[in-house]
């Protein structure tokens, strides 16, 4: 069938058309015809490819699914999100006049818009366009909701509310829900919300949100009802709020740009989040509430590029600091692309396969993808990949965004450019909208009646966000009228355990009849229940400890997990003996559980760790359970213990290597540092390498002010001298007794990185006089050498210096020619040999050795200054056109001058 499809396509095209000839007529027979879809699109031509008749047939669905165009160009151009109301209607959010300063012209005077696409006919595509809104204020939006008569555009500095009095699709009405927010035209601002089963909101920005008030200019207020200080969170992070838009809470920090949440019905959050790019790093994360997701260093703000101990194997792996105790595990990698969008698909008309699973449009990989996901401990793992739909043939199919429409098929919007990141677009005219659902599946959307409680509750298990959104308000303002129809959903002991979550989240509102059908949602037998009712709990109380206490002992780690979390900033003394006995269950070697341990445990571990070491027994770090809990442990009284796991010569070097990076998230100095030169005296195979690890660890001002620091670095260069960690511990500590060493390393090893790392490092600390007087001191060989340890450097002091020996007459040629060659090996030396040249200030041997320093410029404008101060190319004659007619050859001399 798929087949018959694309050559019915192509005959609307009029190309590749196979006729069978029978009784003297041109007649098309399907039965006969086999045409593969790669070779029918591949006969296009590249115009035809753009055409949006031919969008379809640069798409490759998966088995069971078939893509339709429901609407392109020139309805909507650049729709970067979309969301499908509680009639199916497609809400597109464009952002045409995304980043002009790179991509040119704009519309800013009329701004973006917001467009309403609708199918009347049921035929999958849509027939009625109506533009919801336009004006100078929308400047590229990235993220739009919709309820009902309303919707939330989100668009650094502001999130606007969008509100239609009158029901003519028309907003009539603007406001400002908040303001302040950092990522103005650019991708890493504010993004769109989304509808939480507790009847709560949830967005993000990337990291460059920074902040955001009030539309009045106030400050928001956590749940403490404490004004939120940003300054304490780092990069990108989680939102909820309430309907009221007054209650924010920040859930999770330190992403790079999470482009969209996405939360199932249990309450349980997924996002996406694009690395920087190249380094195959973008990722998806389960969002374990008020987790440090690793984006940037926790304690010094340094990027992943920075070296540190017990750096992670893999590169997408240290982009996010997985390695480092108090960093949420990443659920997967997905490569180097453009996540964007994404959705917990909760309906039944796509195949099983993408039942209840995370659902994500990435743009960078022309894809939008299912990553199967199964419980791992107190976490998730992946355990595949289940391409939805991809550009398999059309590389300009971008995905930004996948949303349920209420059948419970998707709706993908197609960005439609060659280019994905970067901040750039090529084709500001285009914009594609597609529905992806099984072969011949009409576009039908139930209707309900939501003042009923039988339809308002059947209207809550929609597959649909918008249509759930109405449904909960509806229930909840029902209250008791409701209550039986929710219950009985809720008490479906064989029913989908998401729609019997929904119905209890519900319940959890309407007051009377929350208790009860709490206290069955502790003893549900499936744990997802179980979880949904510890966070329906956590919503309602202030202190919820004492229901927290019932699943302390639960046989699950993923509701253990929850309980840990679920104490966080709780200081009470239940809630110490929470942690305890969930830190007695924890068996080690999982991840998720020892860091919902750490997040149950800020700000009290001094508290904790004591008491904790009180039940551990004699020897606490025996245990793979004991060794977590003191790698992650943030207090003093963890030092000795750390020590310990860090001398342990039982163990592998690399083994123990956590334990050093443990040692950088402390304060506290005389304990660590005493620690430090506590493992450092331990005899073992690799002391050095320990002894060197822990003078890096050592605070600086430690090693160089006193005798004990100072004694430990002079053994250890010593021993270390003429490598590489050599040089790493003179570049920590600078040491200007080490300067005549370095000196020597630098010339016997200056044709290589250790010698180029010695010149450069000594200069750094000793100086131009320190390397001036040296220099005239040596024999000419020397003098080369010394010049070749700096030519990488890159600074003004060894570009002055080099360029100062090539313009010294007083000094032999081949010295000046030596450093003439040398000064073209960083980008400022560059520009000092186009200076020299421009200047006529070097000729001869000097010259021809600066332009073979330069010959392989990199920059562009570079070597177009350079280009006319090298040799022009001979030109070759043949022995043919040599003996060619005088009067040929004039010709050909005439053609060549105007060539």
């Amino acid at each position: 069938m798929k087949q018959l499809n694309y050559i019915k396509s192509a005959f609307l095209v009029a190309t590749n058309l196979c006729f069978f000839v029978v009784s003297g007529m041109c007649q098309v027979v399907d039965s006969l015809i086999v045409v593969h879809p790669d070779s029918l699109y591949a006969s296009l031509s590249e115009s035809e490819k753009r055409f949006s008749r031919n969008a379809v047939a640069g798409l490759k669905t998966a088995d069971g699914l078939e893509a339709t165009l429901f609407a392109s160009e020139p309805l909507i151009t650049n729709p970067i999100n979309i969301d499908v109301d509680h009639r199916g209607r497609v809400w597109v959010c464009e952002s045409y006049n995304y980043r002009p300063a790179v991509n040119g012209k704009s519309e800013l005077n009329v701004g973006d818009r917001i467009v309403i696409l609708e199918d009347t006919t049921g035929d999958g595509k849509a027939d009625v366009t109506k533009v919801f809104y336009q004006g100078p204020e929308l400047n590229a939006p990235l993220g739009i909701w919709v309820m009902g008569n309303k919707a939330i555009v989100s668009q650094s500095p502001y999130v606007w509310l969008f509100t239609d009095t009158d029901g003519d699709d028309k907003a009539d009405k603007k406001e400002v829900l908040f303001k302040g927010i950092g990522g103005t035209q650019q991708d890493a601002g504010v993004h769109a919300f989304v509808f939480g089963p507790d009847g709560k909101f949830y967005f993000n920005y990337g990291n460059a949100g920074k902040q955001l008030v009030d539309g009045q200019d106030r400050p928001l207020l956590d749940k403490y009802e404490r004004p939120i200080n940003f300054r304490q969170y780092r990069q990108g992070v989680v939102f909820r709020v309430d309907q009221e838009f007054r209650n924010v809470e920040i859930l999770a920090e330190n992403f790079h740009n999470g482009f969209e949440v996405a939360v199932d019905s249990y309450g349980t959050m997924w996002q996406s989040d694009q690395e920087e790019p190249g380094n195959g790093a973008d990722r998806v994360s389960y969002v374990m509430e008020n987790g440090n997701f690793g984006y940037i260093d926790e304690m010094s703000g340094a990027s992943w590029r920075i070296n540190h101990t017990n750096l992670e194997d893999e590169i997408p792996r240290r982009h996010w600091h997985q390695n480092d105790p108090g960093v949420v595990p990443n659920l997967l990698e997905t490569g180097s692309g453009l996540p964007m969008g994404m959705v917990v698909y909760e309906g039944d008309l796509l195949p099983r396969k993408f039942w209840d699973q995370v659902i994500l449009a990435d743009a960078g990989q022309n894809a939008v993808t299912s990553y199967p996901v199964q419980p791992d401990g107190a976490g998730f793992k992946s355990v595949g990949i289940n391409p939805v739909v991809e550009g398999t043939r059309d590389k300009w199919f971008r995905p930004t965004d996948v949303c349920v429409a209420p059948d419970g098929s998707l709706i993908v919007s197609d960005w439609y450019d060659p280019v994905a990141g970067s901040h750039k677009m090529k084709d500001r005219s285009r914009g594609r909208i597609f529905r992806i659902a099984p072969p011949a599946t009409p576009y039908k959307i139930p209707v309900y009646d939501l003042t009923n409680p039988v339809e308002a509750v059947q209207a809550l298990q929609s597959p649909n966000l918008s249509q759930r959104y109405l449904a909960w308000n509806a229930c909840v303002k029902l209250g008791w009228a409701a209550e039986p129809e929710l219950e009985k959903l809720f008490r479906l002991y064989n029913g989908n355990p998401k729609l019997r979550a929904r119905a209890l989240w519900v319940l959890n509102k309407i007051e009377g009849f929350n208790h009860r059908n709490l206290d069955v949602g502790f003893r549900e037998l499936n744990p997802n229940l179980r979880i949904t009712t510890l966070r329906a709990v956590r919503q309602r109380n202030s202190d919820p400890t004492e229901y927290i206490k019932r699943l302390t002992s639960d046989p699950n780690p993923q509701v253990r997990r929850e309980c840990a979390l679920a104490i966080n900033h709780n200081h009470t003394y239940e809630a110490l003996d929470v942690w305890l006995q969930l830190a007695q269950q924890y068996p080690g070697n999982d991840r998720w559980s020892v860091e919902a341990l750490s997040i149950g445990a800020i700000g009290q571990w001094e508290r904790i760790f004591p008491a904790w070491l009180a039940k551990a027994g004699k020897n606490p770090g025996a245990t793979n359970a004991g060794k977590d809990i003191i790698w992650l442990a943030r207090t003093r009284q963890a030092i000795p213990y750390l020590t310990d796991l860090a001398a342990d010569t039982s163990e592998t070097f690399k083994n123990r290597l956590r334990y050093f990076r443990a040692f950088d998230f402390f304060h506290a100095g005389y304990e660590k540092s005493q620690a430090l030169m506590h493992v450092m005296d331990v005899k073992s195979s690799d002391r050095i390498e320990v002894s060197k690890l822990a003078l890096l660890h050592l605070d600086k001002s430690f090693v160089t002010n006193s005798q004990q620091g100072l004694s430990a670095l002079n053994k250890l260069l010593d021993e270390t001298y003429g490598t590489e960690d050599y040089i790493e511990l003179v570049t920590r500590y600078t040491p200007e007794s080490e300067n005549n060493r370095l000196f020597q390393m630098a010339i016997s090893k200056s044709e290589g990185v250790l010698g180029r790392d010695a010149g450069a490092l000594l200069l750094n600390i000793a100086g131009v006089s320190f390397i001036t007087d040296k220099f005239g001191t040596l024999s000419d060989a020397k003098k080369s050498a010394l010049l070749a340890s700096l030519q990488t450097a890159g600074s003004s002091e060894s570009v002055y210096i080099l360029r100062s020996v090539i313009l010294d007459v007083g000094q032999k040629e081949s010295v000046r020619a030596d450093a003439a060659r040398y000064l073209g090996a960083s980008w400022p030396g560059e520009d000092a040999i186009v200076k020299l040249l421009k200047q006529n200030q070097i000729d001869g041997d000097i010259k021809e050795a600066a332009l073979q320093g330069v010959k392989n410029a990199f920059r562009e404008n570079v070597k177009a200054e350079l280009a006319p101060y090298f040799p022009k190319p001979v030109e070759v004659v043949t022995v043919a056109e040599e003996a060619q007619p005088k009067e040929k050859s004039k010709k050909e001399k005439k053609r060549r001058k105007k060539g």
